[in-house]
């Protein structure tokens, strides 16, 4: 699933700097400036603030996911916690660090381990971090780019990072993740999906799960 994935990744961050390139140069053609190779392109802020700008929601839309079904609940979805349950992901690791095949922080204990249990969420809330920054960086190169070409004054980085502009686009990628997250838990109650590990099996009850 992974390698097919990145696959599917790969092809269309491919297609998406190639047509980037020539969305870029019809934009040049319209004011009149000199079109650039797609190895010139690369060096714009264009390519890169777009890139990081899907990338940051999705890793918010996952860290988000991963740590709030923690500690929220929806009665009857498969992608909740059910109450009152213990399930076995809610097991002390420390009960098993005598286990030879436990993974090394289970049994290497203390720090290590304390941040291995919050390793998932860790890792998406690094990556929003990071592509958030990107996303910022990628936008303040395109808007000084802009500036230029227009003779205008050249915004600082972090007034940048204040404008409208910035936060439009933060803000219109964000509420939709935060959406399809809450549709996906909300109708996996009541749909079915054969064969899915998604999906409830499609015999069981809209409330199964509570």
């Amino acid at each position: 699933m992974t390698l097919t994935l990145m696959g599917f990744f790969l092809l269309f961050t491919v297609g998406q700097l190639l047509t980037g390139a020539a969305e870029y140069n019809n934009e040049q053609r319209l004011h009149r400036e000199p079109e650039v190779s797609v190895r010139d392109y690369l060096r714009k802020g264009h390519p890169w603030e777009a890139l990081f700008e899907n990338w940051e929601s999705e890793f918010l839309q996952m860290g988000v996911f991963v740590m709030f079904s923690t500690v929220l609940y929806q009665r009857g979805s498969p992608e909740s916690r059910r109450f009152g349950v213990t399930e076995p992901y809610d097991v002390d690791p420390r009960r098993f660090q005598d286990e030879p095949d436990a993974p090394w922080p289970v049994r290497k204990g203390g720090v290590v381990l304390w941040l291995y249990e919050r390793s998932l969420g860790g890792a998406f809330v690094l990556l929003f971090l990071l592509s958030f920054i990107g996303h910022a960086l990628g936008g303040w190169r395109l808007t000084v780019e802009e500036a230029i070409e227009h003779g205008a004054a050249q915004p600082t980085f972090a007034d940048y990072v204040r404008s409208s502009g910035f936060w439009f686009g933060s803000f219109q990628n964000w509420q939709s993740e935060f959406l399809a997250i809450a549709a996906m838990v909300w109708l996996s109650v009541y749909l079915r999906h054969r064969g899915s590990p998604e999906s409830k099996p499609v015999h069981a009850g809209h409330h199964d799960y509570d």
